[in-house]
């Protein structure tokens, strides 16, 4: 048992003993089938504090012949599979944490060096008759060893992207490590001592540089997780369910830490999950091990439309976003769309994958870019979450001109980039105008099914308000009059989807004259007793 080669599997076992252990071993069925195939090549990139680590401790248990693992997985998922006891504990692994090397490395410099350095030295007491000369390239040695025995290996790499992060700006390292890489897991060569290779990181494997060096490896990241989504995160299921042990309110675990909507799955952020489960606090707990920090300067580029954007996401909205542009580093960022498609990446936006869309995905993370914004502050941010108040103040005084006023002025003041064609504009300006609301009322919802229809806007206020602010439900007319809003409200029933949640509800009509270039609106309160 080696520190590189061979681990044991004590590092997993620290998952097993904590209080909460959501059993994902089902990956381990995905890496089974894919052994010694083309697709045994896998990059499993997520953001932080989503597992990463623990799911390559549990590859190395499971494979590792340096341990033996059989009552660990006995209870787990992964035993009730036929080739269970097949796989297990049966092959040569070799496992490298890139971001732990950095320091007894001495440095990025020295990170290649020491990685072949300290393994070829373990692998010489596994192999002594093979490795008899003085090879310096682990590839070549893995290459000889297989030559002479016909082992194969399981390579499995933690934090791989890290070089690619911090230092993106270090010609020398980069090429350094995209050669080590591609001797490693590239060509002909490779195939034959390469029984699994496992990749795991923050980010997707760099466009361009390494496109020709590693694109054998099958990717599986927050644009486009494929067959391994559900083991990205906590599923909706396991999150129900550790909320009911815990005596924890289901719905409110969801608005805070849902989101991550990846295929057929919404997932969760297992490290916030278990915080929440365990100290029954509802906060951001990103920041523990997170810093908004690195996205400060992303929001703060000057790229057209981007601030927009980012207050459209926090409002509630989700916009475009192109993420085929990004080059999955740190130093081509060249627009908007590279600057939303890298805060996928890291968390900071979900992605739904048919609507090419990004969108904040809860109120932890919600609470995370407010911060950021005010980190720097955007002087138009400031001013804008005051013209904003002031909206959210006329509505709530049922004050109708000063809220078409300033819905105008919002408009041309604050998200003029935003051009109006048609009703989805006047949604995209209402989501940006009503920020405010967010910090009494929940993300908007858009097109609640209601009595009769889809109501446009539906704003419920959160427990904490529920006595002091009313439910808003708005509906919105283009190029018609605001009249015929208030009917369609009235007419579908629309007050009918949020009777159970809260007292008085606020019915708020809203009209754009293409004509007149003018905003129109009626608000009027709903009794509950009033027959609709």
């Amino acid at each position: 048992m080696g520190m590189f080669v061979n681990p044991g599997n004590s590092a997993f076992q620290v998952a097993l003993n904590s209080e909460i252990y959501v059993d994902k071993t089902g990956l381990l069925e995905y890496t089974n089938k894919v052994m010694n195939t083309l697709q045994g090549y896998i990059c499993n990139s997520r953001p932080r504090r989503f597992g990463k680590s623990i799911t390559a401790n549990m590859l190395t248990a499971y494979y590792s012949k340096g341990c033996d693992s059989k009552e660990m997985f006995s209870n787990l998922e992964i035993s009730k599979t036929p080739d269970f006891e097949k796989r297990l504990n049966k092959y040569d692994v070799i496992h490298v944490d890139i971001q732990w090397c950095m320091e007894p490395a001495g440095g990025a410099d020295n990170i290649v060096s020491y990685i072949s350095e300290k393994t070829i030295s373990e692998l010489k007491e596994y192999y002594p008759d093979v490795l008899t000369e003085n090879l310096v390239s682990l590839p070549e040695v893995l290459s000889k060893i297989n030559t002479e025995t016909g082992t194969k290996f399981i390579v499995i790499i933690d934090e791989w992207d890290v070089l690619i992060r911090d230092k993106a700006a270090d010609q020398k390292i980069q090429d350094e490590y995209i050669g080590f890489l591609r001797g490693l897991f590239k060509g002909t060569e490779p195939t034959k001592y390469i029984q699994l290779a496992y990749l795991t990181g923050i980010l997707p494997i760099k466009k361009e540089k390494t496109q020709s060096a590693l694109n054998n490896f099958d990717e599986f990241t927050m644009l486009s997780p494929g067959k391994l989504a559900q083991y990205i995160g906590f599923t909706e299921e396991e999150v129900r369910e550790l909320s009911g042990s815990y005596h924890q309110e289901f719905e409110k675990v969801k608005r805070w830490y849902d989101g991550y909507l990846l295929r057929d799955y919404q997932v969760y952020n297992p490290r916030a999950v278990v915080s929440v489960m365990l100290n029954s606090e509802y906060k951001s707990y990103w920041s523990e091990t997170a810093s908004y920090e690195a996205i400060v300067p992303l929001i703060n580029m000057n790229y057209d439309g981007l601030k927009t954007a980012i207050i459209e996401m926090i409002s509630g909205a989700a916009v475009k976003v192109n993420t085929a542009t990004f080059k999955n580093d740190t130093v081509n960022i060249q627009s908007k769309d590279d600057v939303l498609t890298y805060m996928i990446h890291l968390g900071y936006l979900g992605y739904d994958q048919v609507k090419k869309m990004a969108f904040v995905p809860n109120e932890e993370i919600r609470q995370e870019l407010i911060t950021a914004v005010n980190c720097k502050p955007w002087n138009e941010m400031l001013m804008f979450q005051q013209e904003s108040e002031n909206l959210l103040e006329a509505t709530l005084d049922m004050d109708s001109v000063a809220v078409a006023n300033q819905i105008e002025k919002i408009h041309n003041e604050y998200a003029s980039v935003i051009q109006y064609h048609n009703e989805n504009s006047l949604s995209s300006v209402l989501t940006i105008a009503y920020l405010s609301a967010m910090q009494y009322y929940f993300k908007p919802v858009r097109e609640l099914p209601t009595g009769r229809g889809f109501a446009d806007f539906v704003f419920i206020p959160k427990p904490e308000y529920k006595n002091d602010y009313p439910a808003l439900i708005v509906e919105l007319k283009w190029n018609q009059n605001a009249q015929t809003a208030m009917e369609q409200i009235k007419e579908k029933k629309y007050p009918s989807s949020v009777l159970d949640y809260t007292g008085n509800i606020l019915l708020v009509a809203i009209n754009y004259d293409k004509a007149t270039k003018e905003h129109q609106c009626i608000i009027e309160e709903y009794e509950k007793a009033e027959s609709l």
